[in-house]
């Protein structure tokens, strides 16, 4: 990684079988590598076994998680709707860390139903500025999911979600560039 290249963790916030999250993770990290300035770092929270109970002293998966989001320049957060809201998956990597979140920018990827996952964001928003981090205005919903992507998993209308990671990505990168050089200039915080 050169200095140029922003590091962003992307996080796969759905632990479900059969999660249509793959589908939309590997959409969505196929464009985002395109972006010459990204350097993607992928947590899928299936695979991260977090525990769900947060300890004093913390076990190994957590610390794992923890040093990742310490050298990371930027967040995506990849979460679907679950009931009107983001699952519990995601919330627990939030409280896994503190520090490691801070003066740092998030964007999301959403999908789900007729709300596209627009209300997860929403809660996920809320929770990320208490967390001290900056979130894009623009984030990718994709409305109706299923139907969006045929069985090959790629999108049948390509052109509106394309657009729209283009415009995250620019707005994220922007935010990561500038917070890396303050964070460089002067420790959040201190």
């Amino acid at each position: 990684m050169t200095e140029t290249r922003l590091r962003t963790v992307v996080i796969i916030g759905s632990t479900r079988e059969g999660r249509f999250g793959d589908t939309v993770a590997r959409w969505f990290l196929g464009r985002a590598a395109l972006n010459e300035m990204v350097d993607l770092d992928v947590v899928d929270l299936m695979e991260a076994n977090l525990p769900s109970r947060i300890a004093k002293l913390p076990a190994p998966e957590v610390v794992a998680l923890k040093t990742r989001l310490t050298e990371a320049d930027a967040f995506i957060m990849i979460t679907p709707e679950y009931n009107h809201g983001y699952p519990a998956s995601l919330k627990t990597a939030l409280d896994s860390a503190r520090d490691e979140w801070m003066g740092k920018p998030v964007a999301f990827v959403s999908y789900g139903g007729m709300a596209g996952g627009l209300r997860s964001v929403e809660q996920l928003r809320q929770i990320c500025a208490e967390l001290h981090m900056v979130s894009t205005r623009d984030c990718v919903s994709l409305h109706n999911c299923h139907g969006l992507f045929n069985e090959a998993g790629q999108l049948k209308e390509p052109a509106g979600p394309e657009a729209a990671v283009r415009v995250m990505l620019d707005q994220l990168l922007w935010w990561a560039a500038a917070l890396r050089e303050a964070r460089k200039n002067h420790p959040y915080g201190a």
